[in-house]
């Protein structure tokens, strides 16, 4: 069906949020989800796509806005494919978030669980991100009102986001307002000159051009790092761009370039040649450094991070749940525990609550992150850690718990798909008194709550919000074994 034969519908009053940053209707008893609208907003919506259960638009005219709506303080909002919920009042993104994770696990995960926590806001709604990828392109997104046969090639130029739904259609950025300075003055000095300099962009279509990517990592302690991702090599032209950034940006305390003649974006598996600077930034929690390498993950919000580490180490220490811990987590229990921590990235927190551990044994799929995490307890003096690379359902099994000692806690940081089924018969068999289960898609935490649900009870649930404006929200869940004879 093309779309001019697709329904064009009228005065449709919005209801209610809904997955992926969308809003939905009813429509003749069938769900409408539309981009860009809040609830109580009355809009008339072209239908772009007819299942057999739903349908799919976009706002045309907003008839009548709702008496929620605020203005979106960004530029680019519409068009860009991040912060979705602007026009929504942080108040009520958070309503609506706290209410998603109810919702999973309730709905999705039928979980027996306790009264949910309210849900910890960020500090920040704006500049609170501390990593941000810019993709270059030759063929930028053209937005409605230009003549696209006006355009030059040079016009055509863009460096910026993804917009949404299209892998090779990106949305030139003026002003970001997701990170702190330098971000935005550095994006533009680089196009600027790029442009000036006759530089080839990327065509992501044809896989072909010399400007590729570039990211930038803030940290909380001040420092900045630059990687320039190019598609191939052209030496003087690279050496003279990282040199012009160099000069030009004495703020920038690392550099690093990295040819990628690949056919995706990714760097984990290419070197990063540092051309300038310090090796790494430091991001501080308490009295921990952590290193971060171009490679390195951290969670991108630093101070909603922290917070979120601090549910995890109240929920382990009890101070946010009622029911004992098998043995206890306090400095002075004589006993001390030895923590799993599943997923661990960095190591950030296996080496958060190494202090309160007989020892913590970390286990991550990325090898260069294990290497992070390595360095990481050695700057910090901690002598009790031991870090793993592998793929969990690999690593994770009963010849590996005896060797390393059977956990008492394991923390649980999965992807957004969860767990494997088989790392869950893993715990399930190995049963320790407490997990702890921290998640960024409270759907795929649902179900495998729904797991242990046979052995383990849900004794506190605390929403975190990591990115305001955007439907995603961070969750933590803490279970208790089951007594035998309960």
């Amino acid at each position: 069906m093309s779309r001019k034969n697709k329904p064009f519908l009228e005065g449709i009053e919005i209801e209610s949020v809904a997955a992926e940053g969308n809003a939905l209707a009813h429509v003749e008893g069938k769900v409408l989800f539309v981009q860009h609208v809040i609830p109580e907003d009355v809009v008339d919506v072209q239908v772009s796509k007819i299942r057999k259960a739903y349908m799919e638009g976009y706002m045309v005219n907003l008839v009548k806005p709702s008496p929620h709506r605020i203005k979106p303080f960004c530029e680019h909002y519409g068009t860009c494919g991040g912060c979705k919920w602007q026009p929504l009042p942080y108040s009520m993104q958070l309503e609506y978030k706290q209410q998603q994770v109810a919702d999973q696990l309730i709905r999705i995960g039928h979980l027996s669980i306790p009264e949910i926590a309210p849900i910890l806001a960020s500090q920040k709604t704006e500049q609170y991100r501390n990593k941000l990828e810019y993709t270059f392109s030759e063929k930028r997104w053209i937005e409605r009102g230009e003549d696209l046969d006006s355009l030059t090639e040079v016009d055509r130029l863009g460096l910026g986001f993804h917009v949404s739904g299209y892998f090779d259609k990106v949305l030139d950025i003026n002003k970001c307002y997701l990170q702190k300075e330098p971000s935005n003055e550095i994006r533009n000095f680089v196009r600027k000159y790029s442009i000036e300099k006759g530089l080839s962009f990327y065509n992501l279509r044809e896989q072909h051009g010399f400007l590729r990517t570039m990211i930038v990592r803030t940290s909380s302690t001040g420092e900045v790092m630059l990687i320039m991702v190019f598609g191939h090599e052209e030496q003087k032209n690279r050496i003279e761009l990282l040199d012009s950034i160099k000069d030009n940006f004495h703020n920038i305390t690392s550099l690093y370039y990295v040819i990628n003649t690949k056919c995706n974006d990714t760097i984990n598996d290419l070197d990063c040649v540092l051309y300038y600077g310090s090796e790494c930034i430091i991001e501080q929690m308490e009295e921990l450094k952590f290193k971060i390498g171009p490679k390195s993950f951290y969670q991108t919000n630093s101070e909603q991070a922290y917070r979120l580490y601090s549910v995890v180490r109240d929920f382990a220490l009890n101070t946010k749940a009622d029911v004992p811990l098998e043995p206890g987590l306090s400095q002075e229990s004589e006993k001390k525990p030895i923590i799993y921590d599943l997923y661990t990235g960095t190591g950030t927190i296996a080496l958060f609550l190494s202090k309160y551990a007989e020892k913590v044994v970390g286990i991550e799929y990325v090898p260069e992150a294990i290497e992070d995490a390595k360095i990481n307890a050695k700057v910090n003096g901690i002598d009790n850690s031991e870090f793993f690379a592998g793929d969990m359902k690999d690593v994770l099994n009963a010849d590996f718990i005896s060797e390393h000692g059977h956990p008492d806690l394991v923390i649980l940081d999965p992807p957004r798909a969860g767990i494997h089924p088989d790392v869950a018969k893993v715990l399930m068999d190995a049963a320790p008194s407490r997990i702890i289960y921290v998640s960024c898609n409270p759907a795929s935490q649902a179900r495998d709550l729904a797991i242990f649900s046979s052995i383990y009870q849900i004794v506190a649930v605390q929403p975190v919000d990591m990115f305001p404006h955007t439907h995603h929200v961070e969750n933590v869940v803490s279970l208790m074994r089951i007594p035998i004879n309960q």
